[in-house]
This record gives C-alpha cells, sequence and structure tokens, in this order.
C-alpha cells in the first residue's frame, strides 16, 4: 500500500489500531502503568512527526493504549467479591437489569446486587427465582437467597465461562422475594422506555403475533414456543430476533420522514433522528448490532451535519472500538462475531454477487436479497458451526423468502408505537396489519426449518459442505478472472 494511500486512511488505521490493542489484551493482559505510559510518549512524539512516520508512531501509540486498557478492563471484569461468599445465604438487596428469561425450573433474571447482609458489593449476578411471576426490568427487590457457583461446563456450554465474560461471576438463588422499589436515573430511563415500546409495538395484539412483534423490535424471544425457536435457528431466520441496524436506520429513516412532512428543516430532522436512534438504543439494551448500529447511524447524521465525507467502514471500526473498549471478552461473543463478518459481507462479498445475478432473469429486489443472503451466510457459517455446531443450509431462500415482510413489519410496529399515544384505535389497526407481516415470517420459519436437511449438525457433513463452498468458490475466482 503506498504513502498517498495510507494517508487517506489514516482514521481507519488509528481505529484499526485500537481495535488490535484491545483484543490482544484476551490473549495477554498487560494493565502495568509502563505500558500506559509508554503509549502517551508515542503519542507526544506522534504529534512531532509528519506524513507516514506519523502515522505509524500515532498508530503503534493507540495500539498500546487499547492493548494497556483491555487489560485493565478484563481485571475489573474479573473482579468479585462474591465469590468469596459462595455457600452463605443471606437477605439481599437487587435490581433487575434485564427481562427475566424463563427456564424449565427457574426464572433466571440478570440483575445487580447492592446489599448482601452488611456487604455492599454493586456486582452483577445471575438471579434465579422459583417459578411464577417475572419481576419487571428496573425493580428493586429484596430476596432471601444462597450464593452459588454458575454451571461448568455441560452439553457443550459453558455457563460459568460465559457469565465471566459477561461480568458475573456468582449464582444468587433466591427462595422468596418482594419488590420494594424502582430504581431511578438513567438505569430508570431505560427501563421506562423498553417498558413503553414493549406495551406500544403491539398494542391489542396476543400470542405468538405479539410475541414475534416483541421479538423483531426489542431481540426479546422469551414470548415464542420452544418449537418456533428451533424452527428459526434451523431455517437461518433466528438473526431477525435480534436487533440489526436495518431497526436503527428505520427508527432514523421515520423521523426524517416526519420532519419533512411537517416542513421542518433537515438539520432539525437530523438532530431528532440522533435523540431517536439512542431511545431506541436505550430501550433494547446493549447488543453488539443494535451498538453497532446506533453508533453507525449517530456518526452518519454528525456527518451530514458538519458536511463531512462519510466512511462505512469507518463506521465500522469505531462501533468495533466502542465495543471492544466497554468489555473485551466481546471480541469472544458469538452475537459479536455474526454482527459483523455478516457486515463485513454486505460490505465486500454481497457486491460482486449482485453483479454476478445481473444476468439472470431476477427481479432486482429478490437479487438483492439472494445476493445479501449468499454472503451473510457463507461470512457467518464457519462461526455457527464453531459457536453452535450448527450450519442452516436453507438459510438463502429462507432470508428471500422472509425480506418480502421484514421491513413492512419493522415499518408498521414502530409506526404503531409512535401512534399509540394518541390513537388507541389507529395503532390496534397497525398493530393488526404487523400481526399478518409476523404470521408470515413464522411460517417461513416453520416451512423452511421443517424441511429435511434443514441443517447440518455431522462434523462429516460440514466438511463436505466446506469442500463444495471451497470448490465453488475457486470455480467462480477462475470464471472471474476470465471474464
Amino acid at each position: 500500500m503506498n504513502a498517498a494511500l495510507l494517508l487517506r486512511r489514516y482514521p481507519h488505521c488509528l481505529a484499526a489500531a485500537g481495535c488490535t490493542g484491545l483484543a490482544a489484551a484476551d490473549a495477554a493482559r498487560c494493565s502495568s502503568p509502563v505500558l500506559a505510559a509508554l503509549a502517551a510518549g508515542l503519542a507526544l512524539l506522534a504529534a512531532t512527526e509528519a506524513g507516514v512516520a506519523r502515522l505509524a508512531v500515532a498508530t503503534c501509540a493507540l495500539a498500546l493504549a487499547g492493548w494497556w486498557w483491555g487489560s485493565a478492563r478484563l481485571d475489573a471484569l474479573d473482579a468479585s467479591t462474591l465469590v468469596n461468599e459462595v455457600g452463605r445465604a443471606e437477605t439481599g438487596e437487587v435490581v433487575v437489569t434485564g427481562p427475566a428469561r424463563r427456564g424449565r425450573f427457574e426464572l433466571r433474571v440478570p440483575a445487580q446486587v447492592r446489599r448482601f447482609g452488611r456487604l455492599r458489593p454493586r456486582e452483577s449476578v445471575l438471579l434465579e427465582l422459583p417459578l411464577g411471576r417475572s419481576p419487571p426490568q428496573g425493580a428493586i427487590l429484596r430476596v432471601l437467597g444462597q450464593i452459588e457457583l454458575p454451571r461448568g461446563p455441560s452439553h457443550g456450554f459453558d455457563e460459568r465461562t460465559w457469565l465471566r465474560r459477561h461480568g458475573v461471576h456468582v449464582v444468587l438463588r433466591g427462595d422468596r422475594w418482594s419488590m420494594i422499589g424502582r430504581r431511578g436515573g438513567f438505569g430508570g430511563v431505560a427501563d421506562r422506555l423498553r417498558a413503553w415500546l414493549g406495551r406500544s409495538v403491539a398494542t391489542g395484539m396476543h400470542g405468538e403475533r405479539r410475541a414475534l412483534l416483541e421479538g423483531v423490535v426489542l431481540g426479546d424471544d422469551q414470548g415464542l414456543s420452544d418449537g418456533l425457536r428451533r424452527d428459526f435457528r434451523a431455517s437461518g431466520l433466528y438473526h431477525l430476533l435480534a436487533v440489526s441496524g436495518q431497526n436503527v436506520a428505520l427508527v432514523a429513516a421515520g423521523v426524517l420522514l416526519l420532519a419533512w412532512l411537517l416542513g421542518i428543516s433537515r438539520a432539525i430532522g437530523e438532530v431528532g433522528a440522533l435523540g431517536a436512534m439512542a431511545a431506541y438504543v436505550v430501550a433494547v439494551g446493549a447488543q453488539p448490532s443494535v451498538v453497532r448500529a446506533g453508533i453507525a447511524g449517530a456518526l452518519g447524521s454528525l456527518a451530514w451535519l458538519s458536511a463531512r465525507q462519510r466512511d462505512r467502514w469507518h463506521f465500522l471500526l469505531l462501533g468495533a472500538l466502542a465495543l471492544l473498549a466497554w468489555n473485551p471478552y466481546v471480541l469472544l461473543d458469538a452475537g459479536f462475531q455474526l454482527s459483523f463478518a455478516a457486515v463485513a459481507a454486505i460490505f465486500t462479498v454481497a457486491p460482486a454477487l449482485r453483479t454476478r445475478l445481473d444476468g439472470y432473469p431476477i427481479p432486482g429486489k429478490l437479487a438483492d436479497a439472494i445476493a445479501v443472503s449468499a454472503a451473510c451466510g457463507t461470512a457467518t457459517a464457519p462461526i455457527a458451526w464453531f459457536q453452535f455446531h450448527a450450519i442452516p443450509l436453507l438459510t438463502v431462500p429462507a432470508n428471500a423468502a422472509a425480506e418480502a415482510a421484514m421491513v413492512p413489519l419493522l415499518g408498521l410496529a414502530l409506526a404503531t408505537a409512535a401512534v399509540a399515544p394518541f390513537s388507541t384505535g389507529a395503532a390496534a389497526a397497525l398493530a393488526w396489519l404487523a400481526g399478518w407481516c409476523a404470521a408470515y415470517l413464522a411460517g417461513c420459519a416453520r416451512f423452511f426449518g421443517g424441511l429435511p436437511f434443514a441443517q447440518i449438525r455431522s462434523g462429516r457433513a460440514a466438511v463436505l459442505l466446506a469442500a463444495v463452498a471451497v470448490g465453488a468458490g475457486a470455480y467462480a475466482w477462475r470464471r472471474c478472472r476470465r471474464s
């Protein structure tokens, strides 16, 4: 890469250096102040250089700073006061920090312990409660419970390691609980936004359709039956139940459209879009895909307001940088890997596939869906096998079929939430239409997920599929070179 191109990619190199340093902390930690001082010294040296030399020194400084910060964050995430209390039972006070998940024998609730006996740890835990009513997100509970260690490896899943990567080291197994209040502050605002959005997007709806609407808009699949969740996974449509960039883009587009209809200036509309995207990200929670999309959308609006050029690769790197800076363990998370691999494939592989489809009698919208589905399916297949030991084979036709309903469903659901405070009847009518889109999505998942050989779970079959994919890729590359 020549010097001129390197200098044009200055922001990309810096963001990539920061990501590399943060990711390095997962392999080896160094939280020594000497490393931080070395990074600061290199940053000062970069200010005295020019051209490629400045870029090289600044890149090294950011990589070292990222390594130091990532190591410090991992040390903080691995610290636990309550591990020393394993086996002890006390009355404690906890705050529910996320939606409860119903298991076969208990409710599993993400929470933060504010008090446990005489301790004031303010530490994240997994709260297990007896089956029954679920405590709402944001509730402050008084719980009589015992501290235990999470479950170890079982059936290919190590819950203890997974929880540790999210800063959770113990389970509080509660016998009795009572709600004594609700949290305030920024967390309370997020709780109220999520509760309002959950009530509004499916006004008047019940059962499976309501659960699907909440799953697509909020990323919460708890209302779905086990069989339907299995069908979504087998068909390759499970990603539709995780909040993605498409959701964030529709929120921003809706605000901009409303501003245009009301005759409001584009600048004010962009500011409104920034606020709406921030509120949506806060409401649905810090999922990798929505944080990445929220950062990209916010930077896009700021770029428009400042009349600067937009660059999707730079936005993608900044999204990864923000997530890794908060928790470097997220690099090992399946959601992070699948989200960023899919977006990278959309940027690189999908355009080439779309060009190859131009010579076939396929409608433009369908060709777009096929190209994106094929690119994402190919890029995420190795990750799906490594993380879940399963590869959906019908992801391309399933996603091509489901694509027709996704934008209308999201648009109608978000419009329902916007209209609900003003007209319950209009909101119910919009939700009824969105419910039909949700029923169509469920039908796609059941049809494709129920077909024989919808997904691969055998190691031999996975090796054969990989060989076929490599052969097809080599053949396509040769054809492309010849043409």
